[in-house]
């Protein structure tokens, strides 16, 4: 199921979409505030975000351009009354990717939403962050804060598995099958606890890679 945040701060509007959105298989959150929907964004990313341009504590293009800074692929459509359309130029040159002006049938608005989603996801994101951790899978490299962070073959993919699932607990069994099974290596269980103690201490253990007891490990950001 496609996950969407909403930014919206009519209620009566904002459940509606909601509603409609949910009958068509997306399950859609609520934020009547850019600092709720910053909050939740830094938590866990959805799948597309939904951003009116006009909100109580600001324009979109601000929000838009933090998003970009820390997530290029993020796809965003604004939903603008036709007065504010001029100003999403700016929107576009700030990061949005779509914009519906107001009132639109709910239909248009899925149409979009489904267009973009097909779209973005032919492309796949090269810069992945969580916390202070980045990784740059065009150039295969770690960083922690400003320094690059040599690791292992098996510790860089243990990594990258963790962040394209952040937010998801990824349980042991994945772990060792993706990471070393696919490569033809045999491997016991407590070569991943292994590898997860060095990757830790390489990292100056990071609070966001998180231990769940007798299932696996899940990365979500704590910043």
């Amino acid at each position: 199921m496609t996950t969407i945040y909403y930014v919206e701060d009519d209620l009566s509007i904002a459940h509606s979409i909601k509603e409609y959105l949910e009958q068509h298989n997306f399950h859609v959150t609520i934020y009547t505030t850019i600092a709720d929907a910053r909050a939740a964004v830094k938590a866990m990313l959805p799948q597309i975000l939904l951003l009116d341009w006009n909100m109580p504590d600001g324009q979109g293009d601000r929000f838009c351009r933090w998003i970009r800074s820390e997530w290029k692929q993020l796809p965003i459509i604004i939903l603008t009354v036709r007065d504010d359309a001029k100003d999403i130029v700016a929107g576009f040159e700030d990061g949005a990717d779509d914009y519906v002006v107001k009132p639109f049938e709910l239909e248009v608005l899925r149409s979009r939403i489904l267009a973009l989603l097909r779209r973005v996801n032919q492309v796949k994101e090269t810069r992945l962050r969580c916390d202070d951790i980045l990784i740059d899978t065009e150039k295969i490299a770690v960083f922690c804060g400003k320094d690059e962070v040599a690791l292992s073959q098996p510790e860089y993919q243990l990594l990258l598995l963790l962040m394209e699932n952040k937010g998801k607990t990824l349980m042991r069994e994945k772990l060792l099958e993706q990471v070393w099974d696919v490569n033809g290596s045999y491997v016991n269980d407590n070569t991943l606890t292994v590898t997860m103690k060095r990757l830790r201490e390489k990292l100056q253990n990071p609070m966001c890679i998180k231990t769940i007891r007798s299932f696996g490990y899940r990365m979500e950001d704590t910043l």
